[in-house]
């Protein structure tokens, strides 16, 4: 039997349809189709069980199948890890992270990324949704917030840091907060996803971190339009550093209470490094990794 075929096979079950598995694959359905039947003809039993709305694998299907992904696993390494030493890093690299990562952090190093490696080629799916690392065939993902869980290798590429700022025109028209217990009656623009709406955390340097409840007339899904807005003087934001340090430089926008941290749901969050889980990296995953850290690590 063919490697690429028993791939095909746990591809199968792990999206659960033949449609999935061609939109992967950029090939039709008919085909995936076809090579499950020849492979299920080869073996001498069903290993799905088809239906007009579903398909899962038969009790002998996820026996069989479960046995043969760690081989299978084991085979692809083999192959990877013999090459390592004797060709350059090669292969298409799918990378996702949060549209203000890839614009801010990601864009400006890849030039220099390219250069090094000149036979990966990157598709880069920019978006502030988890996708699904193995339903869109995703080989490294960048994601932000607390330690992330699930079924995934995660390495921390750097610890995150946020500060609050508005900018003058906008302290001009209102006055600068004294405190940050004085953001409840300010306008705040605010990220609109779960625990980055209502409150907002602060700690002034030894002392026992506090909540203070925030609102506003406006909220908003991307990080790099709530920078936009604060710009513009429409009220006061939380934002990571990384995509307000050179507004601050430049004086832009105004750090408000610089003497104290600040985060949203937590202080303990980072960027986080994502891959599936697997015994051998592939060498294109390796290099992007050591790549990143190297980068954004320190």
């Amino acid at each position: 039997m063919e490697l690429e075929t028993l791939k095909t096979a746990l591809l199968v079950r792990d999206l659960g349809s033949f449609a999935a598995v061609a939109r992967l694959l950029d090939l039709d359905a008919s085909s995936i189709s076809r090579v499950i039947a020849q492979l299920e003809q080869d073996v001498g039993f069903r290993l799905f069980q088809r239906s007009t709305r579903s398909l899962a694998p038969t009790g002998e299907g996820e026996l069989y199948l479960n046995r043969i992904a760690p081989l299978v696993e084991e085979l692809e390494a083999a192959g990877e890890e013999a090459c390592t030493n004797a060709v350059a890093p090669r292969g298409t690299l799918r990378l996702t992270a949060s549209i203000s990562f890839v614009q801010e952090c990601l864009m400006p190093i890849l030039p220099e990324f390219r250069t090094r490696y000149p036979e990966i080629d990157l598709e880069i799916l920019a978006s502030d949704a988890n996708l699904d690392l193995r339903a869109d065939g995703i080989d490294l993902a960048v994601r932000f917030g607390q330690v992330p869980q699930g079924d995934w290798i995660v390495s921390k590429l750097v610890t995150t840091s946020y500060r609050v700022v508005a900018s003058p025109d906008y302290l001009e028209r209102t006055g600068r907060p004294a405190h940050p217990e004085d953001l409840s009656e300010r306008d705040c623009i605010r990220f609109a996803i779960p625990g980055f709406k209502t409150l907002w955390q602060f700690r002034e340097k030894d002392a026992e971190p506090f909540s203070v409840p925030v609102g506003g007339a406006t909220v908003i899904s991307n990080a790099l339009s709530i920078r936009s807005a604060a710009r513009l003087g429409m009220g006061v934001a939380l934002l990571p550093i990384m995509l307000v340090q050179r507004d601050l430089a430049k004086g832009t926008l105004v750090d408000l209470f610089p003497d104290h941290a600040c985060a949203a749901a937590s202080f303990e969050t980072a960027a986080w490094l994502l891959y599936p889980s697997r015994s051998y990296l592939p060498q294109k995953v390796r290099v992007m990794i050591d790549f990143l850290k190297e980068r954004y690590g320190r």
